[in-house]
């Protein structure tokens, strides 16, 4: 279902450097397959297709239901990280882009900053609506889904109810232990498992992402079909595996070349949150021990009057993965005007889409021809099976690729520096000593 094009990049590797790269990725191919590798176990994510029951499907539906019963326009998605970017990537390619899709709610996301104005205009909506929670979080302590957590939660308690409230609220959470698990057992939320082998960044096609999905009104099922399909599809060892070929050329243009950025481009503006996505999986799963390709994305043709300039012709340290919509789902064609004081008047009869896949073939050859390899990825379409398997097909070779580099796809040691320091400024219990020191640090 995904296809990978490297033409692209055949006028800057040699098929011998390919072929070399290829039985390297290869070898890590079978680390992962065989489950052997640094962070084994961390590898839920691979059966996921076929291991969601139909028992958590249902009662997402009974969720669902239930909201739709109490009149519920809109659901606030409290999360960071890999507990949010998955749902409203998808979210946000399959909806319209300007009108609310009828009979569903709303879904807005929070607990992903810690912005004051986002959060209190996030709060001026929920006061003008109808309004529920989803809340994901392992421990419950996360800071900026807690601060998020604390808001909304008092405000659906005081206008609903305490009782209520209880039906308002739904927890994506630990099996056993943590703070929200500890108050939704208390509280008698309901609740969903964020399965302990499974690390966020992997956990689109769980709880944390399929219910949020679901509530705006997408056929999960769908997804967990097309991302099994994919799943069958990579399982086929070799070298024309497309999870293969994309670690084989990704790691080759950075070790042998240099070419420590990679960019994320799509030329359909659905696919923003697909680089939001996309950039915290690699980012995080090769990001550490001083090594990996830095993940960038831009949407052209708007980024192409933005950054098109230093793509084509800044510094010589990126690659282009350019994943490829090959039919479009509405057909706009451009009219002709007796004037013609646009000089449109030659694309009279054309389809937009037309257009824009001609602007991908220029900017591709221009690209190239700037010294900028690029590899293509593809589906067929924007719906719900095709984002199951990218989804799939970006984990899949995120694990192959971080193997090849050397490093554990499914730890972030990186990312507890900032906390340890924010705390000690907030004066967090148990940070006041750290407190002192970084205080002299910033002066």
């Amino acid at each position: 279902m995904v296809k990978v094009n490297l033409g692209g990049c055949k006028s800057f590797v040699s098929d011998a450097l390919y072929s070399d790269y290829i039985g390297k990725a290869l070898d890590a191919y079978d680390v992962l397959a065989g489950e052997q590798g640094a962070g084994n176990d961390f590898l839920g994510w691979k059966t996921l297709p076929c291991d969601v029951t139909e028992d958590i499907i249902c009662r997402c539906e009974s969720v669902r239901d239930l909201w739709a019963s109490k009149g519920v326009d809109l659901v606030v998605v409290i999360g960071i990280g890999g507990s949010y970017l998955g749902a409203r990537c998808a979210i946000e390619a399959l909806s319209h882009s300007f009108v609310r899709k009828q009979g569903v709610p709303q879904v807005v996301f929070a607990g992903n900053n810690l912005s004051e104005d986002y959060i209190a205009e996030m709060m001026d909506l929920a006061r003008q609506r109808n309004t529920a929670c989803v809340v994901i979080s392992k421990s419950g302590t996360t800071t900026e889904p807690a601060v998020a957590f604390r808001l909304v939660k008092s405000y659906i308690e005081e206008t609903y109810g305490k009782q209520e409230a209880s039906q308002r609220i739904v927890a994506i959470t630990d099996a056993v232990k943590g703070a929200l698990k500890t108050l939704a057992t208390q509280e008698g939320y309901t609740t969903f498992v964020v399965p302990d082998n499974v690390g966020g960044r992997f956990s689109v096609l769980t709880p944390v992402g399929l219910l949020p999905i679901m509530l705006a009104g997408f056929d999960v099922r769908a997804m967990l079909a097309g991302a099994d399909s994919e799943r069958e599809s990579l399982l086929v060892r070799g070298a024309d595996n497309a999870a293969v070929q994309y670690a084989a050329m990704r790691n080759l243009l950075y070790s042998e070349q240099g070419k420590g950025v990679e960019i994320l481009v799509s030329f359909n503006p659905k696919f923003q949150y697909l680089g939001e996505w996309w950039k915290q999986l690699y980012g995080e799963s090769e990001g550490k021990d001083r090594k990996g390709i830095f993940p960038a994305s831009v949407i052209c043709t708007t980024d192409l009057h933005s950054m098109g300039q230093f793509i084509q012709d800044g510094s010589r340290n990126m690659f282009e993965t350019v994943v490829t919509v090959e039919n479009a789902s509405r057909e706009v064609v451009i009219g002709s005007d007796p004037q013609n004081l646009d000089q449109l008047n030659y694309l009279a009869g054309q389809r937009v889409e037309h257009c824009n896949r001609m602007a991908q073939l220029g900017t591709k050859l221009a690209h190239i021809d700037g010294g900028v390899p690029q590899l293509e990825i593809s589906v067929d379409a924007i719906n719900e099976k095709t984002l199951g398997a990218l989804f799939y097909f970006f984990e899949f070779a995120c694990g192959v690729s971080a193997y090849l580099l050397g490093v554990n796809p499914f730890n972030q040691p990186g990312v507890e520096a900032y906390k340890k320091n924010m705390f000690a400024l907030l004066r967090k219990p148990g940070f006041e000593a750290q407190s002192r020191e970084i205080l002299e640090r910033i002066k």
